[in-house]
C-alpha cells in the first residue's frame, strides 16, 4: 500500500496540470510567432515590389530596410523602390536620398543611376541629371530610355546639339519612342 506522504495532493496535481498547459499556450504561441513574422515579411516583400499603391510601397519597403535582415542587394533594392514611390508623389529629395542609398550598396546598378537621373532631372538640377544618366548608359548601354531622358535634360539645359544626338540615338535603338521624335521636332530638326 502507498503510503499517503508520497500520493499527490490534488491542488498540487491541479497546479501541475495548469502549469503544463500554461507552457504548451506559451510554446503554441512562440510557434505561431515564428509562423507568423516570415509572413509578415514576405507581405513587405510584395508591398515593396508592388507599383498601385505608392504609400503601401513606401511602407513595406520601410519595413524590409528597418529590419536590417536582407542581403545589400536586396536593401539596394528596397531603397530603389521606395525612392521610385517617393519620386511618383513628387517627394524628389527623399526620392534621391533612398537612391544614393541604393546606389551605396550596389553601384553597379543601372536602373537606380537612371532613377536618381529622373528625380535630379524634376528638380531641376540637370547637371546631376546628366551624369546620372550618362552613368547609367556606361553600366547598361542599351538602356534606350536613359538616351531619351538625357537628351531632355540636355534640352531643358539649352544644349540643343547634344539633345539632339540623344534623341537620335534613343530612336536608333527604339524608333517607336514618340518622346524622342517631339524632342527632335521642338529643336526644329526632323526625327
Amino acid at each position: 500500500m502507498l503510503s499517503e506522504q508520497f500520493a499527490p495532493k490534488p491542488s498540487t496535481h491541479f497546479h501541475y496540470r495548469e502549469e503544463r498547459r500554461a507552457i504548451l499556450r506559451i510554446v503554441v504561441f512562440c510557434i505561431g510567432l515564428m509562423i507568423a513574422l516570415p509572413g509578415a515579411h514576405a507581405d513587405a516583400s510584395k508591398d515593396c515590389v508592388q507599383k498601385q499603391d505608392l504609400d503601401r510601397q513606401i511602407s513595406g519597403c520601410t519595413e524590409i530596410i528597418t529590419k536590417g535582415r536582407e542581403t545589400k542587394d536586396n536593401l539596394a533594392a528596397a531603397y530603389n523602390n521606395r525612392g521610385y514611390a517617393y519620386g511618383h508623389k513628387g517627394d524628389y529629395d527623399r526620392a534621391i536620398a533612398d537612391f544614393s542609398k541604393a546606389i551605396e550598396l550596389d553601384p553597379k546598378d543601372a536602373e537606380t543611376y537612371f532613377n536618381r537621373g529622373y528625380a535630379y532631372g524634376h528638380k531641376g538640377d540637370y547637371d546631376r541629371a546628366i551624369a546620372d544618366f550618362s552613368k547609367a548608359l556606361e553600366l547598361d548601354p542599351k538602356a534606350v530610355v536613359a538616351y531619351h531622358n538625357r537628351g531632355a535634360a540636355y534640352e531643358d539645359k539649352g544644349d540643343h546639339d547634344r539633345a539632339i544626338a540623344d534623341y537620335r540615338r534613343a530612336l536608333q535603338f527604339d524608333p517607336s519612342i514618340e518622346a524622342s521624335k517631339e524632342g527632335l521636332k521642338r529643336l526644329g530638326v526632323s526625327p
